[in-house]
């Protein structure tokens, strides 16, 4: 087994499951002894960096600060799970030059899917003009080019998702008994 970490960077709309599919993977990584950290946008937001607003300059500010924080817990072994919406390719690209061992994961579900969970109520708000720049209804989601992985979770459970990023570690040679053929 290969001890580098590798920032598992998942990217998708406002409620497609990127939070979801987090959880559950630091589940199942934690079971087989690795070193993981979970960096969720709305965490991340509420500790790390409060007080910026969802402009495009802020929203790159915040991807810079997180991406820091992954590339020093990368470096250093750690798996970690950066689950933002991060909506602009330029911040994704800007994150994969920063971070060694990086992979984009796209957490891919239609804007109608994610209108019709609205967990938190968000879209419900966007839709009535109170919530202004929100991604996917008044501003762009720049879908991922290349990911190294893309998680349909409209036809998936966040379980099958999972198990699918786990497989890519697997292959990578980023777990117990894993031989790297990927």
């Amino acid at each position: 087994m290969n001890k580098q970490g590798i920032t598992l960077w998942l990217t998708g709309l406002s409620g497609a499951g990127k939070t979801t599919i987090a959880l559950q993977l630091e589940q199942k990584l934690k079971k087989l002894g690795l070193p993981v950290e979970n960096l969720d946008g709305d965490q991340v937001r509420t500790h790390l960096t409060r007080g910026l607003g969802f402009s495009r300059k802020d929203r790159f500010t915040n991807i810079e600060r997180v991406a820091y924080v992954a590339e020093l817990l990368t470096r250093h072994g750690v798996i970690v799970l950066a689950s933002l919406i991060s909506p602009y390719r330029e911040m994704r690209d800007y994150c994969r030059q920063l971070i060694p061992s990086f992979a984009e994961i796209y957490v891919k579900c239609p804007v109608e899917e994610c209108i019709r969970r609205d967990v938190k109520g968000l879209y419900a708000k966007a839709l009535k003009g109170e919530i202004p720049r929100f991604t996917g209804i008044t501003d762009p989601y720049e879908e991922p080019l290349n990911p190294e992985l893309t998680l349909n979770t409209a036809e998936e459970s966040p379980e099958e998702s999972a198990e699918r990023v786990i497989d890519f570690l697997r292959k990578r040679g980023l777990l117990p008994g894993s031989t790297g053929t990927g």
